[in-house]
């Protein structure tokens, strides 16, 4: 922390040498207008604002709150009456303020919206295994709400609250977000898809009556949809129908690569609906255009496996190796899936503007929750991955510590 504090001292020492020098001259001149000494400190917060979001040191909804917040001090100041400093006395006296605020200042806009925990040793040995906390997690999802509450023509918005909520396990708050997002957009066959699953959650994890009606939506707008497909063979599975279940499967399982984890997913159920037939093998398909995906397995060290219950929600993400530590997906497993294949990419992002494919590398972790929420808790088993490239596959990572 000593050298930020001695680098920090500098940059504020070298600021107001730049500032305060030139205004007190300007004094003795017979000053100049308020108006137009507030406008320059303005900018130069929000040129530094913006230089902070460029370098990934400063979240997107952190820089949008910071950035509003010094254009409405702005505005207000703006309203005074802009005259000039009538002595040099006067001048010298707003060179002084201006000299004491600037660092005052500058230390409460990085309270407000920085980490100073990041300062601390800790912060290094990687305190916190998603680099943002649970809790903030969710007060950005809580913030994303509220905007929308003000703005709810915005469809993309809805659709990434329904997301943030399901991940959350926040399942009746989910569908409601996906139906707002429906509504703006009738005939996206994924977002109908996502919205079916959501549905079905919060009415006790069953696809009948409403969600089915929604995935048939979604293959009249996409037949092919994968995700349509297989929550419709699942419905008529659940209704006793293996042979139409075993037919949208089949479609799905032609449209899925052929060596991933969904693939062989479909494969197990067709079998099942079958009572045991064979499965044809599907073509295996292209990847996604520019490998924007990390796929892998994670698997629990022997000594934490008799902790994990069948029913143990396990999250799994993966989130910048360097810049912004907010997940740039999340994927949700139970704990009797373990050990379990996974496959992240920018379909699973939080944020339009956090994916994994705007950063090169990334660091994917696992966490088994007791509780199904996205809030650490003592006891919950976690792992991290080394920082690997996006487009890596075959990354391990093993479950081998408990929160404290």
């Amino acid at each position: 922390m000593t050298p930020f504090v001695v680098l920090g001292v500098l940059l504020v020492t070298g600021a107001l040498l730049f500032v305060v020098p030139p205004l007190a001259r300007r004094g003795a001149r017979g000053g100049e207008s308020r108006d137009a000494v507030n406008a320059a400190v303005y900018r130069d917060q929000l040129r530094e604002l913006d230089a902070d979001l460029k370098a990934g040191t400063l979240a997107p909804d952190q820089h949008d709150k910071a950035r509003t917040e010094i254009e409405a001090r702005l505005a207000a100041d703006l309203k005074g009456d802009g005259a000039a400093a009538e002595t040099s006395g006067g001048a010298r006296g707003a060179a002084l303020a201006l000299g004491l605020a600037i660092p005052v200042c500058a230390l409460a806009v990085y309270l407000t919206v920085g980490n100073p925990r990041a300062l601390g040793p800790q912060a290094d040995a990687g305190a916190s295994p998603h680099g943002v906390t649970a809790q903030q997690f969710e007060a950005m999802v809580d913030r994303l709400a509220a905007r929308l509450e003000s703005n709810p023509g915005d469809a993309e918005g809805w659709t990434m609250l329904g997301r943030s909520y399901a991940v959350l396990g926040r399942f009746p708050e989910s569908s409601r977000a996906y139906a707002k997002a429906v509504a703006l957009v009738p005939d996206d066959a994924q977002l109908l898809a996502d919205y079916a699953d959501a549905l079905a959650m919060a009415q006790g994890r069953t696809l009948q009556g409403e969600p089915e009606k929604i995935i048939k939506r979604a293959l009249a707008a996409d037949p092919n949809n994968v995700k349509a497909l297989v929550l419709a063979g699942t419905a008529a599975f659940d209704r006793n129908d293996k042979a139409g279940a075993a037919g949208f499967w089949e479609r799905a399982l032609a449209v899925l690569p052929a060596d991933s984890e969904m693939a062989g997913r479909v494969r197990a159920s067709i079998v099942e609906a079958r009572g045991g037939g064979p499965v044809a093998q599907a073509p295996k398909a292209p990847k996604a255009a520019g490998g924007a995906r990390v796929s892998g397995t994670v698997k629990v060290d022997p000594r934490l496996a008799a902790k994990i219950a069948p029913d143990d929600t396990v999250f799994i993400f993966a989130r910048a190796a360097e810049g912004p530590r907010m997940p740039l997906a999340i994927l949700r497993r139970q704990g009797r899936d373990l050990p379990v294949s996974f496959t992240l990419d920018d379909s699973m992002a939080m944020a339009p503007q956090m994916r994994l494919s705007a950063f090169p590398k990334v660091v994917i972790g696992a966490r088994v929750s007791k509780t199904a929420n996205a809030t650490a808790s003592p006891g919950d088993l976690q792992g991290l991955s080394p920082a690997v490239q996006v487009g890596a596959t075959g990354v391990a990572v093993t479950i081998d510590s408990e929160v404290r």
